[in-house]
């Protein structure tokens, strides 16, 4: 997007661009992973799966809305980035509305949280709470996370385990084996959308002392990470079978197996930003094994 276009954007586009919408499919699959082992295991309250939702896609905007401020407050993100266009460095929208937003988004999840409290008691609003923590401290505060290589981490454990495990959790009330192996996935596949992200930006991370994994271990490191994590996405479904669920249709993620291994060609191949579409095809990814994974379970 050029400079002179910033003047035709409204205030909703801004705000539109600002949540990363291709991002929110990361919210929604591992409620719809976790809540396909809940009605797998007799325990599916749909009350408590869609305030789950709710409150992940809340969470997921705040987040993005911190990611998008404080990347501009560091001088992370610029008008020139390799990656989309963003609200705050393209000057769409300003600080305090960046921080209004932040506080509206976090505050919603809060509010629509108090339900999966009363069902899940302390445990739910200690995750709650943590999980609003994460958002924020991915890229502000003393030591953001995202720029001392533990971004991947929290990805990792956020949108698999609690995620996956939180949702099952405030149906059930207990928390699984099955429902744990079956976070796995989903923590791995929607990591590697910010493998591709931080492999594309690693030059400019490093420059803007951005220390994230790929700039402290390198490109080959990059490469093997986003290669590992989808060859165990691959292997979950087989533990799956012969351990909890002995049934064929949990081997329905392997459908989506060509386009995991275009993808591994694409990162091995393309730099700079001919990632971009190596990214949104990384999401669409995560969503499509998601999608399959939740229908093999169920059926």
């Amino acid at each position: 997007m050029l400079s002179s276009d910033i003047s035709t954007i409204t205030k909703f586009d801004a705000w539109i661009l600002a949540s990363r919408p291709r991002t929110l499919a990361a919210a929604l699959v591992p409620v719809l992973v976790g809540t396909a082992v809940a009605v797998h295991d007799v325990k599916f309250k749909p009350v408590a799966a869609f305030i789950a939702l709710i409150c992940a896609l809340l969470i997921q905007i705040g987040t993005n809305f911190v990611n998008d401020l404080f990347d501009f407050l560091h001088g992370t993100d610029k008008k020139d980035r390799l990656g989309p266009q963003r609200a705050a460095a393209s000057g769409m929208l300003s600080a305090f509305e960046m921080k209004l937003g932040i506080y509206i988004s976090f505050g919603l999840s809060l509010l629509f949280g108090l339900y999966l409290i009363s069902l899940g008691g302390w445990f739910i609003l200690i995750i709650g709470v943590v999980s609003i923590l994460a958002g924020i401290a991915y890229t502000a505060g003393p030591f953001p996370l995202a720029y001392n290589g533990l971004g991947d981490i929290a990805v990792f454990l956020f949108f698999g385990f609690v995620g996956t495990v939180g949702t099952y959790y405030v149906q059930s009330g207990i928390v699984t084996a099955m429902a744990f192996w079956s976070s796995v996935p989903v923590g791995a596949l929607i990591t590697n959308i910010l493998v591709v992200n931080n492999y594309r930006d690693r030059e400019e991370d490093r420059s803007n002392g951005k220390n994230t994994l790929i700039v402290i271990f390198g490109e080959k490191f990059g490469r093997l990470q986003y290669l590992f994590f989808m060859i165990i996405s691959y292997l979950i479904p087989v533990i799956v079978y012969f351990t909890f669920k002995r049934d064929i249709f949990v081997f329905l993620p392997l459908l989506s197996l060509p386009l995991s291994i275009k993808l591994i060609k694409m990162i091995y191949t393309l730099s700079g930003s001919e990632l971009n579409k190596t990214l949104e095809l990384t999401a669409k990814l995560s969503a499509l094994y998601g999608l399959l994974f939740a229908a093999g379970i169920l059926l």
